[in-house]
């Protein structure tokens, strides 16, 4: 990045640095001036960090539950946390893309934060007004997990003497396996409090058989992608067998994500698989 055209301070600088640096790794090549597509991007981040920064400050985000039920009568057995941005300006941003842009500009951890305490909020409102409250299950992100202070974050989020009676967290496969022992550690501080540990996206990563077994979990969810197009191809739906034999043979249960229609859930009926989430239910 060069002065002054990319930038007439060193903050300025140093950002167009960086991401010239991310698009000479995407591409492959050695180095990578900035270029004004990669200034206009640059500036496009900073401007949505400040609205994501502002959307914390004005309470714009949004907690949507959506049911995990048992597939064997069909009751509601949890929920998982789903967050969205009600942007005065874009409308309501749905997680999927959401999760995106805070990784992106780096509000992840102060809205992951968020995330937790208003699952805690919601909770213990639900159970003061007297309802059979479900489990809520939260998203956590590499960021979050990475961070020294992830199990302090956690307790402060919960203030209830440690304990997070109905609180769990579902964890990304493929970030689980960066850092297999470091993740146990933290993991066994989480299973202690009183929470329960979900591998989402499960089949996307690289765990073995011996990791699995050894990580302090209760439940793995099997990755969307391999539900949908289980009735059509034979491999997918020997992996899903496989998958679901293999974690039950381990004492954990399984949950499988993007039930779309009646045939998906009859089908993982008949493969014995305990629960589901999707639109043919919420």
């Amino acid at each position: 990045a060069l002065y002054p055209a990319d930038g007439t301070d060193a903050d300025a600088l140093l950002r167009n640095a960086t991401a010239a640096l991310e698009q000479a790794k995407l591409s492959g090549d050695r180095y990578q001036f900035c270029t004004p597509e990669i200034n206009a991007r640059v500036a496009e981040n900073l401007s949505l960090e400040t609205k994501l920064r502002h959307a914390v400050a004005n309470q714009e985000f949004v907690l949507h539950y959506q049911p995990k039920v048992e597939l064997k009568h069909g009751s509601i057995v949890g929920v998982e946390a789903l967050i969205g941005w009600q942007s005065p300006e874009l409308g309501l941003v749905p997680p999927l893309k959401l999760i995106h842009l805070l990784e992106e500009t780096g509000v992840i951890l102060e809205v992951g934060a968020w995330v937790l305490r208003q699952a805690v909020i919601d909770y213990r409102r639900w159970m003061e007004m007297g309802l059979a409250a479900p489990r809520i299950a939260v998203n956590v992100s590499i960021f979050e997990l990475r961070q020294s202070e992830f199990v302090e974050v956690l307790r402060e989020a919960i203030d209830d003497e440690g304990r997070a009676t109905g609180i769990d967290l579902e964890i990304t496969e493929s970030l689980i396996m960066d850092d297999v022992q470091e993740d146990i550690t933290k993991l066994r501080t989480v299973r202690d409090m009183g929470m329960s540990v979900t591998i989402d996206d499960f089949g996307t990563g690289y765990s073995s058989i011996a990791s699995l077994a050894k990580l302090p979990v209760h439940a793995i969810k099997i990755d969307r992608a391999f539900v949908a197009s289980m009735l059509a191809d034979p491999n997918a739906m020997l992996l899903v067998e496989t998958m679901i034999s293999l974690a039950q043979s381990l004492g954990l249960k399984v949950i499988a994500e993007g039930v779309d229609d009646e045939e998906q859930a009859m089908m993982l009926r008949l493969l014995s698989c305990d629960e589901m989430q999707g639109n043919l239910f919420s």
